[in-house]
């Protein structure tokens, strides 16, 4: 409650009624301490709310940061092990270059695959050398990828082309052979028919011996049975009738080898296959198409003769008429 009233003094002022109040209760003094000191928990309440929603936000940010930083090198690696595969895979295949026989295709697919490998090897080269990469990056090391497996590709689709075409060549070369080894093999047929009708022929040319003999010959011109008394070697034959052999004169070389292997010599020399040949005798005769018989061919004995067996050869014409071997006592 207050109290006003005015009072004049003896000059005549006056003065105002001064105002009284009465003191608050004790009450209400503690409500307003309360209510200050809930607004201040309050208040620190929600600063303490405000601080801890941006720790946490903080918090979530850097543990996003972590898990894409992670996945980032994750996958890198994955691209390094794509990588690492698809140039091995290239590595085995590079053997397979001696297919392509074009110098041009086998330089270009060289060095595109050259040139896009060592990118790829710097690109890994500074990612390993930063702490934090980012998704450009590995974006870019992928697309390198993506450009070797591409090259790849194409390095086998070209390399099975060229191998098609030269299993198709290997093919046709193969039945080119086949068909070549039959011709041969007509041809060598053809060839060998021939050289048997030929040679049926040169036979038939031939002239022919029998009754071929070999008599050691005493100095009276008698037959001896002890080689080694001998003055002569007598040869006798007798040569048929050939109507293909040419007639005319016909010189026949007699070779007499003895048992040790020696020539018997003394007719001088004739040709033979190219060849000088020595003999030990000959005789000339004039064939006309018939029957010679007792044709003889004489050795004087001018070395000593032993016991054994003796080859008597006949040859004419350029060729050897006929060989065979005889036991003299």
């Amino acid at each position: 409650m207050s109290i006003n009233k005015n009072f004049s003094d003896k000059d005549g002022f006056e003065i105002d009624e001064v105002e009284v109040r009465k003191p608050r209760s004790k009450s209400s003094l503690i409500v307003m301490i309360a209510i200050i000191a809930l607004a201040v928990v309050a208040l620190g309440i929600g600063g303490w709310m405000i601080f801890n929603a941006a720790s946490q936000n903080k918090e979530r940010e850097e543990l996003r940061a972590l898990v894409e930083q992670q996945q980032l090198d994750m996958e890198q690696m994955q691209l390094e092990q794509d990588f690492e595969n698809l140039d091995r895979e290239f590595a085995q295949f590079e053997n397979s270059r001696q297919f392509i026989q074009d110098d041009s295709v086998k330089r270009a697919l060289a060095e595109k695959y050259e040139a896009a490998r060592l990118q790829v090897e710097q690109l890994q080269n500074e990612l390993k050398s930063e702490r934090r990469k980012s998704s450009a990056e590995i974006a870019k090391l992928r697309s390198e990828i993506d450009t070797l497996r591409g090259l790849l590709r194409h390095y086998v689709e070209e390399i099975d082309r060229l191998n098609k075409e030269n299993q198709a060549l290997r093919t046709e070369n193969e039945e080119i052979k086949s068909q070549n080894q039959r011709l041969n093999s007509q041809v060598a047929e053809t060839s060998r028919r021939n050289e048997v009708l030929s040679e049926r022929m040169t036979l038939a040319e031939k002239l022919n011996v029998t009754g071929l003999s070999l008599t050691a010959l005493n100095k009276k011109g008698r037959a001896e049975k002890k080689v080694a008394k001998a003055t002569q070697l007598k040869v006798s034959f007798t040569i048929p009738q050939n109507n293909s052999t040419p007639v005319g004169e016909k010189t026949i070389y007699l070779r007499i080898i003895s048992p040790s292997g020696q020539l018997l010599e003394g007719g001088g020399n004739f040709s033979f296959e190219g060849g000088s040949v020595p003999c030990s005798a000959k005789r000339t005769i004039e064939y006309a198409g018939e029957e010679i018989g007792g044709v003889t061919i004489y050795w004087d004995v001018n070395t000593a003769l032993t016991p054994g067996e003796y080859t008597v050869e006949l040859f004419a014409d350029n060729y050897r008429l006929v060989r065979r071997t005889f036991t003299l006592g």
